[in-house]
């Protein structure tokens, strides 16, 4: 295992255990409210001090980018750790047993390693930039389907963008007519983690952010997947409209939301 993605595998297991040992008193879990239907607990906090923790120990001068902590510059930028605590937040707090730690790291842009933890299930998914991706331990692959019959997509309700529900709607039925069903589990990274391990074909979501989807989108890519934005493009990362799947599924998820898509999706 590469010596940094050691480190993000130490960082997210310390993680886990933090947010497991407090899903057993979750009437103990302060909860609090950072925006429209957007919440943050005590345990996404300490759950993220504990990953900085564990990368500062080793790599003190790199850059952290956390969802709560926000951006702590280091001295050596050209390395990037992308940070979401806890990726489920609303499921655990009403004690849902579907959330994940989500690590990845950029270098020179590029991103480099990646682990998604659920701690739940004990499933660690890690990648390393042309390593392939595994699920504890063994290779992973994304799904060989060639067309939408038969498939599941994964998704999520822009439900911090509530503005965009119509035209998420009509690419949702556009696809549930071509799929055999849907499935809204709740953490963007575990739906991109299971496209990599072929448990579903495809995910498509609005408007997340890059630490929902950093580490996901390496885990797809290294299982043979591709992730793009909603017209094909690479600005996922900016725009947070991300389609992944593997190429086949992913074109035809493309030509099904293109028509949906309006001039506030089409970037």
């Amino acid at each position: 295992m590469h010596p940094m993605l050691n480190i993000a595998v130490r960082a997210a297991r310390t993680a886990g255990k933090v947010i497991v040992r407090s899903m057993e008193q979750l009437d103990k879990v302060e909860v609090q409210s950072k925006g429209t239907n957007d919440f943050v607990t005590s345990v996404d906090l300490l759950s993220e001090e504990a990953i900085i923790d564990t990368i500062r120990k080793s790599y003190p001068d790199h850059t952290i980018i956390g969802e709560e902590s926000g951006v702590l510059k280091g001295k050596d930028d050209d390395y990037q750790w992308i940070v979401d605590p806890l990726d489920g937040t609303s499921n655990f707090v009403k004690g849902i047993p579907h959330f994940a730690v989500s690590i990845a790291l950029k270098v020179k842009g590029k991103l480099d390693q990646a682990v998604v933890f659920d701690p739940v299930r004990g499933e660690l998914f890690t990648a390393s930039r042309g390593k392939g991706a595994q699920l504890n331990g063994f290779r992973i692959r994304i799904s060989k389907n060639k067309e939408l019959a038969g498939t599941i997509l994964a998704t999520g309700f822009p439900f911090k963008q509530k503005q965009h529900t119509a035209a998420y709607m009509a690419m949702f039925s556009a696809l549930f007519q071509k799929t055999s069903d849907m499935r809204r589990g709740g953490s963007a990274a575990l739906d991109l983690a299971y496209v990599a391990a072929g448990r579903v074909d495809g995910f498509f979501e609005i408007g997340l952010k890059p630490w929902d989807t950093a580490a996901g989108e390496l885990l797809v890519i290294e299982a043979g997947g591709l992730v793009t934005d909603f017209t094909g493009g690479h600005n996922h990362a900016q725009s947070g409209n991300i389609v992944a799947a593997n190429t086949r599924i992913l074109k035809d998820i493309l030509q099904e939301i293109r028509p949906h898509l309006g001039d506030a999706l089409s970037k």
